[in-house]
């Protein structure tokens, strides 16, 4: 048996590899195509570190990597002290978490935690079969459970490739989106956050900080996440994508079109090697003045804040950290660490090679190359990134992950109330040695741990609870960047000490990146066609419109009874407006209405003067002296529909228009019709006709017409008078207070009543224009009433379509034109004759044919 599941191992890790194109292809692209080639370079590392126990966990650590064509040749495999003493920390904090809970006396009593670890060398195929060879351990024990995926390209081809097989995988730092799906991946968990909510982090910074338009550089693989950074008001004016394979020229890309673009803040989702690239290439070409935000996976990076060549470039980088832990003991564990203690460590040895210059093995090769090491280098009391603890981020992921599967074997192994998922009730405890992955995994994801240190922490599906460090990175007098932690991200809170911050300009001045200002109170945002949201014009809001905060989308109407103010911000009242006497056009019409009324006074005088004349008494000097009473009261009644309207001038500015002109009419129809029965007497049989247009007749024609009037306007009064009221119909800053009609009927049955005398009065004019005198008043009455009948036709469609107060100036003025009509056609040329041709002023003239 044993050597068949040998042989089935080697098999499948190999046919894995073969396939990885067709499995996971659409995740990985180019880098697969790579890994597979490197797979062709020889066996993976056979660096690994193991610890016999009752149960045996897995881990998989880039501890080694395959330099680029473009570093070295593809002859060796090496490690380069940055790159391999990070991950060599987080190998040490698995064991250190393993040899602690197997101190402890409560979490897996009687159980004896192990460990298998292997070195993935950075390439996905194998670290796939690393995977495998510990899941399908021949000759050795099988582990249930792996503590894996140093990316989330790698989590993926772990996940899916052991899926099927229900073997839980608890990754340290793979934290694509994508991995939360448990349809997909219902075998993974990780102690890092999902990149959704350090992008949904960044997100809230660029809002607090009002950073509408922002750059991006992307590395090509599962990590760059930015949907987060979408829909919440921020824009990307470019996404920038860098390779692994290309990254000198895509670096320069990349450069270059930050160099371009408008955005002074810059998000860079890449590894700390192509952040590198990309600052010395900006640093080339003097680019110092952008804001960086960085992801968590170089926010921290001690090769970055201590490279002095990038440092102008990289000065006020603002990113978001996996949170930083303590773990008590740590320190001291790795600096007790020595070869001497551990001789088959093949790890330790390394690193005493690469920091002591010598070779810790006790037998050494004629192919040696390094003085053996005197057994008294130690890490004890010296300063060394390896046993630096002040910041532990992915190692304390690494210790919780242990602390998971502790616990959730601690709850497979507990007797007897363990919780069977296929339903079967049977009592009995699993065995350390015969520990099912599927049996594991269900308790998995029912695990509440509790560290040594007391924190709590829970998997929500495939993740846990998010938090975050926000980190900046400050000058040193040394000319290097040092890390200043200015806040925190707990879920979705955002506690952040802005004061803490020292800026990309070297000022306390947040740096502002926008495509448009802000739209300032009084306006609104109006999007440009074809550009990002974030692109915008800002227009004045209209009249009556206001928007009375910054960046407002629309302008709100004021309410009816207010209008916007001069800024547009506010909706103030609106000031109620009417002709007055002392604007304008009140002014104009008050003087044309004194002027008309001091006219007829003056023709008045002249009349009463010479009323023993021919020119006088032959125009019937009584309805004369009327008519010009009436024509006195037409104008003066004009003046009061000026002035702020009242109850009571609103009622008796209508009866005393619509009296006095019905009135002034009357007596020119009267008039007329005397004219017409002195000539028509004339005629033989016709004598009896002047009886009935005697004096007596003449007055009370006048008075029965114009009662008529005065009862019209007594009913409309009293039932449905007009009365003072603001006309909100009108949209302006002042609303115009004007006496609304409360009944068109009334008014229009004193206008109509106007008319119908004005209309019989012109016929009987017009009939009487040729009568056979030198002096015939008929034609002079005729003019009048045409130029009457004129004015107060073209009244009506202005009076309907003139707006506020220009409606009452509309009914003066037709007051005033019908009044100065009446009068000058009327009495001009009698007055022209009595003062200017008295010699026509003789009875044989005015009767001569």
């Amino acid at each position: 048996m044993s050597w068949f599941l040998w042989l089935l191992t080697r098999w499948y890790s190999s046919a894995l590899s073969l396939l990885l194109l067709s499995v996971v292809g659409r995740h990985l692209g180019l880098e697969v195509v790579q890994a597979i080639l490197c797979s062709r370079w020889g066996a993976p590392s056979e660096k690994k570190l193991s610890q016999d126990g009752d149960v045996i966990i897995g881990g998989l650590f880039n501890l080694y990597y395959i330099p680029s064509a473009v570093e070295q040749s593809f002859t060796e495999l090496t490690c380069v002290a940055v790159e391999c003493l990070v991950p060599l920390k987080y190998t040490y904090a698995m064991v250190f978490a393993v040899e602690e809970i197997n101190r402890n006396s409560t979490l897996l009593p009687g159980v004896k935690l192990g460990y298998h670890i292997l070195d993935s060398c950075s390439r996905y195929p194998w670290a796939l079969q690393g995977a495998m060879s510990m899941i399908f351990s021949a000759g050795g024990q099988p582990v249930p459970l792996l503590i894996a995926a140093a990316s989330s390209t790698t989590g993926i081809i772990l996940s899916r490739t052991l899926g099927p097989l229900s073997v839980p995988i608890i990754s340290y730092l793979a934290s694509c989106p994508c991995l939360s799906d448990r349809t997909r991946f219902p075998n993974f968990f990780r102690t890092i956050p999902s990149d959704i909510y350090q992008a949904r982090a960044m997100a809230q910074l660029a809002i607090r900080f009002h950073w509408t338009w922002m750059g991006a550089v992307v590395v090509n693989n599962d990590y760059g996440q930015l949907e987060e950074t979408k829909g919440k008001g921020v824009c990307l004016e470019f996404i920038e994508t860098v390779h692994r394979e290309t990254i000198v020229s895509d670096a320069r890309r990349a450069a270059l079109t930050i160099q371009a673009s408008t955005a002074r803040v810059i998000l860079i989702f890449c590894w700390y090697t192509d952040v590198k690239k990309v600052f010395l290439e900006l640093t080339k070409i003097n680019v110092t003045d952008r804001q960086f935000l960085a992801s968590e996976a170089w926010s921290t990076s001690d090769d970055l804040l201590q490279d002095i060549a990038i440092s102008e470039v990289a000065n006020g980088v603002l990113g978001v950290a996996i949170r930083s832990s303590t773990i008590p003991g740590f320190e001291n564990y790795l600096r007790r660490l020595h070869p001497i203690n551990r001789p088959d460590d093949a790890l330790l040895r390394d690193l005493w090679k690469e920091e002591f210059g010598c070779s810790p093995e006790a037998k050494q090769s004629n192919k040696a190359t390094l003085p053996p090491c005197s057994g008294t280098e130690s890490l004890e009391g010296v300063q060394h990134p390896f046993t630096d603890t002040s910041q532990l981020r992915v190692a304390y992921n690494v210790y919780l992950a242990v602390y998971a599967a502790a616990h959730a074997l601690h709850s497979l192994l507990s007797c007897p109330d363990r919780d069977n998922p296929s339903g079967n009730n049977s009592s009995t405890c699993a065995s350390p040695k015969h520990i099912k992955s599927r049996e594991l995994l269900h308790h998995l994801n029912k695990v509440n741990v509790t560290t040594p240190q007391g924190e709590t922490f829970y998997f929500q599906g495939a993740d846990i609870p998010a938090k975050y460090d926000l980190v900046n990175w400050q000058k040193t007098p040394e000319g290097s960047l040092k890390l200043v932690l200015i806040g925190r991200v707990d879920g979705f809170n955002l506690h952040l000490n802005e004061s803490a911050i020292q800026w990309s300009t070297g000022s306390n001045q947040v740096p502002v990146s926008v495509c448009s200002e802000s739209c300032p109170p009084g306006t609104r945002k109006a999007n440009r066609k074809g550009e990002p949201l974030c692109c915008f014009d800002c227009l004045p809001c209209a009249d009556g419109e206001i928007s009375n905060k910054t960046g407002s989308l629309h302008c709100e109407r004021c309410p009816s009874e207010f209008w916007s103010n001069v800024e547009q911000t506010a909706c103030v009242g609106r000031q109620l407006d009417f002709l007055s006497f002392n604007e304008t056009l009140g002014i104009t019409l008050t003087t044309a209405a004194v002027s008309g009324a001091a006219v007829t006074t003056a023709v008045f005088v002249v009349f009463l003067y010479y009323r023993k004349t021919p020119m006088v008494r032959a125009n019937n000097s009584e309805l004369s002296f009327l008519l010009l009473l009436s024509l006195k009261l037409c104008f003066l009644c004009s003046l009061v529909f000026i002035g702020r309207p009242s109850v009571w001038s609103c009622q008796f500015q209508q009866a005393a228009f619509g009296i006095s002109f019905v009135l002034c009419v009357s007596c020119l129809l009267v008039k007329t019709l005397v004219v017409l029965a002195v000539f028509r007497s004339a005629r033989p049989g016709s004598e009896t006709l002047l009886k009935w247009f005697g004096p007596g007749q003449q007055r009370g024609s006048v008075c029965l017409f114009t009662c008529i009037q005065v009862i019209i306007c007594a009913i409309w009064l009293s039932l449905s008078p007009p009365v003072p009221q603001p006309d909100l119909g009108f949209r302006g800053s002042k609303v115009t207070l004007e006496c609304a009609m409360a009944s068109v009927v009334g008014f229009s049955l004193v206008l109509g009543y106007i008319g119908l005398l004005a209309c019989s009065c012109l016929l009987l004019a017009f009939l009487a224009r040729k009568l056979p005198d030198n002096f015939n008043e008929a034609k002079l009455i005729t003019f009048s009433m045409l130029i009457f009948c004129a004015v107060w036709v073209a009244f009506i469609p202005a009076y309907v379509s003139s707006p506020g107060k220009y409606v009452v100036a509309v009914e003066i003025f037709a007051i005033l034109a019908s009044s100065y009509g009446l009068l000058l056609c009327i009495f001009a040329p009698k007055c022209f004759i009595i003062l200017l041709r008295p010699d026509k002023n003789t009875k044989k003239y005015l009767m001569a044919r």
